[in-house]
């Protein structure tokens, strides 16, 4: 062990040494042992004794060894909590003395824990633990952060697995048994064994946490992968939760995440908390302007887009049944510049021109009030069909509030994301009805929209699963062309979209209830499509099999 002779204690290679110099190598061991072993008198005497027991020497100073190493090792605990000034220099000392063994096993925990507790190591120390590997993975947290510090590849090595992770336990195509989920609480969300680990990982390094949100606006730019949107909320407020004010006072965004996430919590925005997003949103100062960027990013987090789409949603049913107009409301109207925003986060990452994308007006003057009139005809339908029977006027108020939507409805649907995201969430609304005029009506829109709102894997799972639920209806060949013709087919081979594995998907739930000819014609085409990866052809392989059991039933 060459580190023991840098620290002037023999060593292996001495005894060898003197072993081949001398005429009586017996005597040679017991002068080594002599002066080597342990020369307490208290403690000399017993060694005749384990001799009479047959208990070798190296049992006996392995005890005396590890006895003596947790002594030392509260010794150093104790010196680390009695305050930072003499201290530390004592821990410097001990680590200059100490730190040529930290290769030897017995002796590793002692040097560990004299770096565990030195709020500041001399780089030519970090320096060489870097070159281990070995040694640098038994580090203490702690002493990794200061490594970290200079050596962000390192540190990337230990964070893009938990990306990864995060990713994988939260966004995922919509499978037999798992959907999902974003029904969970923000502060249920928050206890994510990840998000625990990153919190511990970053401590209160500030530059650790600036390197963090680097990494997660490069994921984002490379996937346009929402969920590192949310995993940057997260991580923020799981530090807000921590109370490490180091980091949270520096972030520009932690106010604004701090309040969204407040009304997220109390599903609900109040005018004291509008007026401080809003603020926040016109309070960018000039030369500041990557903090849009943040807060795109922010918003873009499918679990504040999911409130802020509901709300919006809320609220236009809410002016229906009051008469009012949605440019009359202030808070509908910040809700909208949110939203417009956060379905640009990715443009304004990818491009670096950090300022708030254009919201359309007529979107608010033209675009809201054809979507509000379309809920006041599904509430008149609603009200006439539990009225006395009158087949006469029944019949013309059904034909007065059922015809198709202007077609400025769909031109607005295919050039704008914002008004894509608000219909795809009303014709949510009537799936969960089961208004299947309103359906029937609407949902042919969704045939052509933004690139940006096709690739989005969660409202097209959304969509699959509320069209499970309502199976019965695909009996009719109307409501198959609708769904089927216009909705999946017309989109099946666009680029983005994982149109194939949605229309699988549906598929499993409803194809007992298609007709013959229907579910013929659409194996056909399934059948003829190229898979891109393993999950979509098993998914497919045991969709065939379901169909052809079900055949060989009915006939």
């Amino acid at each position: 062990m060459d580190e023991l002779s840098e620290c002037g204690i023999p060593a292996r290679s001495y005894l060898k040494q003197a072993l081949l110099n001398s005429d009586d190598p017996l005597k040679a061991i017991e002068e080594f042992q002599v002066e080597n072993g342990i020369l307490l008198p208290s403690l000399q005497t017993i060694l005749p004794l384990l001799d009479l027991h047959s208990v070798p020497r190296l049992h006996f100073h392995t005890s005396v060894l590890e006895e003596l190493r947790e002594i030392l090792l509260k010794q150093i605990e104790k010196l680390a909590k009695d305050g930072p000034s003499a201290e530390n220099e004592k821990m410097n000392n001990l680590l200059e003395k100490s730190f040529p063994l930290i290769r030897i096993p017995a002796i590793q925990p002692i040097v560990m824990a004299i770096l565990k507790n030195i709020e500041q190591i001399d780089d030519k120390y970090l320096r060489q633990i870097v070159l281990d590997r070995e040694i640098y993975s038994r580090c203490d947290i702690s002493v990794k952060r200061q490594i970290w510090q200079s050596h962000q590849d390192l540190f990337g090595e230990e964070v893009l697995p938990l990306f990864t992770k995060f990713l994988t336990e939260n966004h995922c195509l919509y499978t037999l048994d798992k959907q999902i989920s974003l029904n969970q609480t923000p502060r249920q969300r928050r206890q994510n064994e990840v998000l625990q680990s990153l919190v511990e990982m970053i401590g209160r390094n500030v530059l650790l946490y600036d390197t963090c949100l680097q990494f997660l606006r490069g994921l984002f730019r490379e996937t346009s992968n929402t969920f590192y949107c949310t995993l940057r909320v997260d991580l923020l407020m799981s530090l807000h939760d921590a109370e490490i004010s180091e980091i949270t006072s520096m972030d520009p965004c932690h106010k604004f995440i701090w309040c969204l996430d407040a009304c997220v919590r109390e599903k609900n925005i109040d005018p004291k908390r509008s007026r401080e997003l809003q603020g926040f949103l016109e309070g960018v100062k000039r030369g500041q302007e990557e903090i849009i960027g943040d807060l795109a990013m922010t918003l873009s987090d499918p679990y504040a887009i999911k409130f802020l789409v509901g709300r919006t949603i809320q609220s236009l049913n809410y002016l229906a049944n009051t008469e009012s107009l949605p440019r009359e409301n202030a808070i509908l109207i910040l809700i909208l510049r949110l939203l417009n925003l956060a379905l640009h986060s990715w443009d304004i990452i990818n491009s670096r021109k950090y300022h708030e994308p254009f919201l359309d007006p007529k979107i608010i003057t033209k675009f809201l009030p054809i979507v509000m009139s379309l809920i006041v005809d599904d509430q008149v339908r609603s009200v006439n069909s539990k009225l006395p029977a009158d087949d006469r006027q029944s019949a013309l108020t059904i034909i007065e509030h059922s015809g198709p939507p202007p077609d400025l409805f769909q031109d607005f649907i295919s050039k704008d994301r914002l008004a894509a995201l608000i219909a795809f969430h009303y014709i949510f609304q009537v799936i969960r009805q089961k208004d299947r005029t309103a359906i029937l009506r609407v949902l042919g829109c969704l045939s052509t929209v933004p690139e940006r709102i096709l690739s989005d894997n969660r409202l097209y799972n959304i969509l699959v699963t509320l069209l499970s639920t309502i199976p019965e209806d695909f009996a009719t060949e109307e409501f198959c062309t609708v769904v089927f013709d216009e909705i999946f087919l017309s989109n099946l081979t666009k680029p983005g979209s994982n149109m194939l594995i949605h229309l699988i998907l549906l598929m499993h739930q409803v194809y007992k209830n298609l007709p013959t000819p229907r579910l013929d014609s659409l194996m056909k085409t399934l059948t003829a499509c190229q898979f891109e990866s393993d999950e979509g052809k098993q998914l497919m392989e045991t969709l065939q099999e379901k169909v052809s059991a079900f055949l060989a039933e009915t006939e």
